[in-house]
């Protein structure tokens, strides 16, 4: 007590070097409530209020700092008046030292953030608790005396300059005045956004972001100093979303007088006169009877469409028009020389981007929801996901979707019925550039990226996160579906690649160490037949197979698939042989294994020639263009064999012109014999026609929505057929 005692007299000393002293040693201990109660009580709080009004130098900064901290404490306020304040704000617009500034804009903040009701049974005021902490005082504890923005407004009055000295420290390399700067920001702005009339809080927001508080913000929510200013940061972005719903729930009124201004203003640049030449050439004074329509709108009301996003809507179709009016009026020529059906509406676009926006940046999500991430932030990690800087960049980022969203309609010959897939797709589109977007990504190459993203990609991405979010909530049964799925397309593309070998195929014959018959010389071991040499009823049908002028084999499947019948010829003929002009055939249950060096799924992404392991490496180590890539080889027994004498010998060889037969027959025969299918041109089918099934039954595709709606239909099916002269025992099969 004694100390506190001596404390107070040596604030009012006549040194300032014993003064300085005290006071240093007070800013250090006024924090504690019980030293607080006991300084106040002996008188001390007057002497402290002197110095701040009158000393200079660091005697002054600790005595601002002093001060700050007992409001903090909610204590003191009895000594805060005009005078005060005004002395706070001429220090923030003239003084140079850093220090002073802290303590002063500390003092200001607490001022502007006290509660506006001395009544301490009175509901306080809805702010997330990290809010108040920062901000320094209890909502649930309020006492009569100067509060908000309106306590400084005498001051302000006599320092014009204020507010541009206040943004003009966000660019400060000290990051603790940048902090304190910003939260006296956000303190101004949330006084004035709760407590201001609905006229005068938009001149002020207004006023701030035409002193570039925005792109401060923005440049301070990029830098590598983000966990020194994380929390008055975070609350700039929480008061911005407050303030894009503020403007969201006004609603559009044509008795105000700047609403009618605003909407007056779209139709003027709109350029009416470039597209009404028959009006003028008549000299009629009417209003063009699509005078709304023209801009976009559903009807000539427009009013009630901008009920979902409000004047916040106004605001971003009337800055896009007011910024690219040129461009506007060239999409308004353009779009009124089609036919109604084709015309992009401008207007419904522009609110659909703002709707797209509004959700993709959560801006309904209340204060107290962005108050978890305080949470976050206390650990120093996930940054990257709390911060939103694009959001402050929200009207760069409206009229690029706007952009994209004309280009789309181009792209994809969209008519008026297609407006919500469309709508669909910029919304993929902005969540891809701008919801997945680090934090450090310039706003630049955001723009860029929206302006070059291809259609194609868009669909396929709108696929992918359309699987993914059906992933997410039915996870299991959506396994168990595309599991079934790629069953089916299993034995849809057997069956595709059995009717490969059922219509049969040509193959050349290779003379390069390959006997015509399909015999593999093997320096004169006999053991390396082929299934014709042990037959002696194609004696005949052996020996002309090795006529040299015998280039052509054609191969083909017996109808009951246990019997693969083919005979070399000449030249191959425009006409396929029948079977019974097929003089050879192996039975297929005596083929022991197919072999090829086609390249299978599994190795497809290497850059070698891979082989079966049956087939080897390729020995010579040719290039790739050198050796051939698609022979096919059948392994098996001969018939007349006995299980003692029994050895596998060569039955048949193909050499397919392309992969793609190589793939068609390799797996083919693989599939005849029940086993699963190698080549990478098989395994993509399958996933292809697996994928199709499983986006049909996620869609709930109709035949009316997919297979007609190229044929000149219009989508709405084929011409149901008539009955006329037809029996009862007669039906229509439409689906082939």
């Amino acid at each position: 007590m004694d100390n506190i005692t001596e404390l107070i007299e040596r604030l009012s000393h006549e040194e300032d070097a014993v003064r300085k002293m005290a006071v240093f040693k007070l800013q250090s201990n006024i924090g504690d409530p019980s030293f607080a109660e006991v300084f106040i009580s002996q008188g001390g709080l007057l002497k402290l209020r002197n110095l701040a009004l009158t000393a200079s130098g660091n005697t002054l900064a600790y005595s601002l700092t002093s001060f700050s901290r007992l409001l903090e404490l909610d204590k003191g306020w009895e000594y805060v008046n005009q005078e005060l304040i005004g002395r706070v704000v001429e220090l923030i617009v003239t003084h140079p030292l850093v220090n002073i500034l802290r303590g002063a804009m500390s003092i200001l903040v607490s001022i502007v953030s006290h509660p506006h009701s001395s009544n301490r049974t009175s509901q306080p005021p809805q702010v997330p608790q990290s809010f108040t902490f920062h901000h320094g005082f209890n909502p649930q504890m309020s006492t009569p005396g100067p509060f908000g923005f309106r306590a400084l407004r005498p001051a302000i009055a006599a320092h014009p300059q204020f507010l541009e000295m206040l943004v003009s420290r966000l660019s400060s390399a000290d990051h603790a005045l940048c902090a304190n700067s910003l939260q006296l920001i956000n303190s101004l702005m949330r006084d004035a956004i709760t407590n201001e009339a609905d006229n005068e809080w938009p001149r002020f927001i207004k006023r701030l972001q035409d002193l570039g508080v925005i792109k401060a913000v923005f440049i301070l929510m990029q830098s590598s100093a983000l966990q020194d200013l994380a929390h008055p940061l975070l609350e700039f972005q929480a008061l911005t979303k407050v303030l894009l719903r503020k403007w969201r729930d006004v609603k559009v009124d044509l008795e105000k007088k700047e609403h009618r201004i605003a909407l007056k203003g779209l139709h003027l640049a709109s350029a009416p006169n470039k597209s009404s030449q028959d009006a003028k050439a008549s000299g009629s004074k009417r209003h063009h009877p699509e005078k709304w329509r023209r801009l976009g709108f559903e009807t000539e009301s427009p009013a009630w469409e901008f009920g979902d996003v409000g004047f916040l809507g106004m605001m971003d179709f009337t800055d896009f028009v007011r910024k690219h009016e040129d461009g506007f009026q060239k999409v308004i020529l353009e779009q009124v020389a089609k036919p109604s059906e084709q015309r992009c509406p401008i207007a419904r676009a522009s609110l659909a981007i703002t709707n797209i926006l509004f959700q993709q940046f959560e801006v309904d999500k209340s204060e107290l929801d962005d108050a978890k991430a305080y949470q976050i932030l206390e650990s120093r990690t996930n940054f990257e996901r709390a911060f939103r800087p694009l959001l402050l960049q929200w009207s760069r980022l409206h009229t690029a979707s706007l952009w994209a969203f004309f280009r789309l309609w181009k792209e994809t010959s969209a008519t008026s019925d297609d407006f919500d897939k469309v709508y669909e797709l910029m919304r993929v589109l902005i969540h891809k550039v701008v919801g997945l977007a680090p934090r450090t990504k310039e706003v630049q190459d955001v723009e860029d990226e929206i302006a070059e993203f291809d259609f194609q990609s868009l669909r396929n991405l709108q696929m992918e996160l359309l699987e993914q979010s059906y992933e997410s909530v039915w996870g299991s049964h959506l396994r168990q579906v595309r599991d079934e799925l790629k069953i089916e397309a299993l034995q849809f593309v057997k069956e595709q690649r059995i009717r490969c070998l059922l219509r049969g195929e040509w193959f050349p014959i290779n003379t390069d160490g390959e006997g015509r018959s399909g015999r593999k010389t093997r320096g004169g071991d006999d053991g390396a037949t082929t299934h014709t040499e042990l037959r002696e009823t194609h004696r005949e049908t052996k020996k002309s197979s090795t006529d040299p002028y015998l280039n052509w084999r054609f191969v083909k499947l017996s109808h009951n698939r246990r019997y693969l019948h083919y005979t070399d010829f000449e030249a191959e003929s425009a006409v396929s042989p029948n079977l019974d002009d097929l003089t050879e055939k192996i039975d297929l249950s005596t083929v022991s294994s197919v072999v090829s060096n086609v390249i299978p799924a599994s190795a497809r992404s290497s850059s070698s020639t891979t082989t079966l392991t049956q087939t080897g490496t390729n020995p010579n180590h040719l290039p790739p263009s050198r050796m051939s890539s698609t022979k096919i080889t059948i392994h098996g027994y001969p018939i007349d064999a006995t299980p003692e004498t029994a050895k596998e010998v060569v039955l048949l060889t193909l050499n397919p012109h392309n992969h793609s037969m190589a793939s068609e027959w390799l797996d083919g025969l693989l599939m005849l014999l029940n086993q699963q299918p190698i080549t990478a041109e098989t395994a993509k089918l399958v996933n292809v026609v697996t994928g199709y099934g499983l986006k049909i039954r996620l869609l709930n595709v109709r035949y009316t929505e997919n297979r007609y709606e190229s044929d000149g239909h219009g989508g709405n099916g084929p011409e149901m057929p008539g009955r006329t002269g037809v029996d009862d025992d007669y039906y229509y099969d439409l689906f082939v």
